[in-house]
This record gives structure tokens, sequence and C-alpha cells, in this order.
């Protein structure tokens, strides 16, 4: 059984004003050029949550819009990992439900503790007037769902159950892994120990660094958008400099980078941290060099080498399954949980039927093709 990570709460709302002096109404295509939304906070039980406010602008980043995370980001895995036999009647389901979808102004919502990245961390579901959140959020917003992004069956059982209790849709987005006892998989799993050693060997020839100028800030968003822009999807966050840079002076975000012998970043990784929690919302290497270097097992080594020195859990998010399974990643089913009874029907029962459709549909396609 997952021993959940332990937020504490000081920390967590100490790192949420820290972010909200950043994005608070303050443009943010400004820091991510394909994210447009209001970003604003909400307060319960002596917690602060950064909140993501959207009224269906068009062509959003899946980390504010559900319609590109389930309609267009959809079409764009059935494209890239479908069987050639149930692709084609995927595709089609998919494209339908999106123009569905957006008839229903399913982007017109609301995101509690949304801070625009692919993993949000969750404090202790203890004292946290769920109640009270709900209520402030259908007074403020009442033309909006209410959205719990990043709620996995493994750490977040009991949002999930209370959410759930509260008449929250439960909608499965993705499939997750976790490792929670690193140090003990670094001992037993070979790609891992492997790993292990080829980032001391970099290390011990002075190519990690921790220290970064402005040029590198640049190059670092350079390298983001080479993995996540380019080689995976145009629909993933298009995170500026500024914003990197803004993060890590702020204490947010933990950077660690490899270079060259010319001393030119070549990977970098940056790290948020929630108590014992490590998320990496900023992975990204120069995918032109040779595969054979390791620049991204070495950068998962960075992640995991870190978790072992803190004793710290790591949520590596989706994607490269197979990688992280055979390092010892355990897969969890993540889902977000709405809030819609307050809206008229032909809002509320797209979002049942995206509900029901992906448990029965998408949770047996994750899980048999191991996504």
């Amino acid at each position: 059984m997952t021993i959940a990570p332990v937020v504490n709460l000081n920390e967590f709302n100490a790192k949420a004003a820290a972010y909200l002096s950043i994005h608070r109404q303050q443009p943010t295509q400004a820091f991510i050029a394909n994210v447009r939304t209001e970003v604003d906070a909400i307060e319960a039980g002596g917690v602060l949550f950064p909140v993501t406010v959207n009224d269906a602008e068009p062509d959003n980043a899946w980390v504010c819009s559900p319609l590109t995370t389930y309609a267009s980001y959809a079409l764009e895995e059935v494209e890239r990992f479908g069987h050639p036999v149930i692709k084609p009647p995927l595709k089609g389901l998919a494209s339908g439900f999106g123009r569905w979808l957006r008839h229903a102004s399913i982007d017109r919502a609301v995101a509690i503790n949304n801070w625009l990245v692919s993993t949000n961390a969750y404090p202790d579901l203890d004292g946290i007037g769920l109640d009270q959140i709900l209520a402030q959020s259908m007074q403020r917003w009442p033309t909006h769902a209410v959205w719990f992004r990043s709620l996995n069956t493994a750490h977040h059982a009991d949002w999930l159950r209370a959410l759930s209790d509260r008449g929250c849709i439960l909608i499965p987005s993705r499939q997750v892994y976790l490792f929670e006892d690193v140090a003990d998989l670094a001992l037993h799993r070979t790609n891992l120990k492997r790993d292990l050693v080829l980032l001391h060997r970099s290390d011990l020839a002075h190519r990690i660094t921790r220290e970064f100028d402005d040029a590198d800030f640049r190059r670092i968003a350079e390298l983001y958008a080479y993995l996540y822009m380019h080689k995976y999807s145009a629909l993933n966050p298009s995170y500026g400099w500024t914003l990197i840079k803004s993060w890590s002076h702020a204490g947010l975000l933990e950077l660690s980078g490899i270079r060259d012998d010319a001393g030119v970043l070549q990977g970098v990784v940056g790290l948020l941290r929630f108590g014992n929690l490590l998320t990496s919302p900023i992975v990204g290497y120069n995918t032109s060099l040779p595969p054979k270097l390791g620049l991204y097992r070495m950068l998962m080594a960075l992640i995991m080498r870190q978790a072992v020195s803190d004793k710290c859990q790591v949520n590596l998010s989706a994607g490269a399954a197979h990688f992280k399974r055979l390092r010892g990643g355990e897969p969890a089913i993540e889902y977000s949980a709405v809030f819609a009874r307050h809206l008229p029907r032909r809002m509320q029962l797209p979002l049942k039927i995206l509900g029901t459709a992906t448990r029965q549909l998408g949770i047996p396609i994750m899980k048999r093709y191991k996504l």
C-alpha cells in the first residue's frame, strides 16, 4: 500500500503566496505562450490555493483546458499509441466527442489548486474546508464548472472520496508513475543503478550545474521546447525563459543542468518540491544529440538522486511508461474531479458522459497498453 506524501501546510501556503505574487492578475501569455487564463486564489481552512479561471478561450494548453485534455490531446495520443485495429474508431469517437464538449462550453472552467504544470501537488485533506471551497467557487464563478486536477488513486484517495461524496464527477485523465522508496529502488533496480553510475561519471567531470544566468535560462526554455513541444506535443505548456527564471528566483523551481565540455547546457531538469514529494514540470535536453549519450537517463537520475538524498517520493507524471516501469515506477490512474451540480443540464450531461466513457474505455486502454 502506497504511503501518501506529507505536505506541510505552512510550506504549501508559502509557495502558493510566492506563485501568486508572480501570476495573480498578470497576463499569462507573457510567461506561457499558449496559455490564456486568469490566475486568482481561494482560501479555505487556512490553506491558500492558486486558481485558474477560463471562459472557453481557444487553443489553450492542456494544463488549463479540459477540451484540449480530453479532445485534442486524446486525438494525438490515439494517433501515437493506438493499435491499428482500434485507432480508427477511437479517432472518430474522440473527434466527435470533442465537438460536443466544445458546444457544451467545457472550457468554461475554474481549476482549484492549478499551478499550470502537468502534476499539481495537494496538501493533506484534514482541516481543509471542501464545502467552503465549493461554496466560494459557486458564488464567485456561478457559470463555471469547478475542477480539481491531478488527483491520483494512490496519493489522493481521501480527496477523491470526499469530492465524489459532494457530487463531483470523477474523470480519468492519464496514468502516472510513482516512486515511493527510491533508496530501495536504487539498490535493486538494475536500470536505475546504471543511470546513477552514468550520472556520477558526468558529475566527476564537473558537468552538473545549479548556477544559471539569463543566457542559461533562455537555453533551458529551448531545451524544454525541444522535448515537450517538438518531440511530444505542441499542446503542452510552452514555458518561456522569464517564467523559468521567475520560478527559480522565487524558490519554487529547483534546477539542475548538464553542460558539455564547452560549458553549453545540453540537458536540464526542474523540480517542484512539496513536503516529501518531488515532481518535475521542467525536463529538456538537446534531442539532436546521439541517444547513446544518455541525457534523458541522467536527467531522470538527477531526480532520483535528489529523492534518495532528501528521502522524498517522486511523481514522474505520464509518458515514457516502459522506461519508468523498468526503474520501479508504480502506475496510478489520475483523475480530475469536477463539480457542476449548479450548472444547466446541457453543461452537466457531457461531463457525466465523459466521466463514464473514460472510466469504462480509457482506463482499460491505459492499463492494457501500459501507457
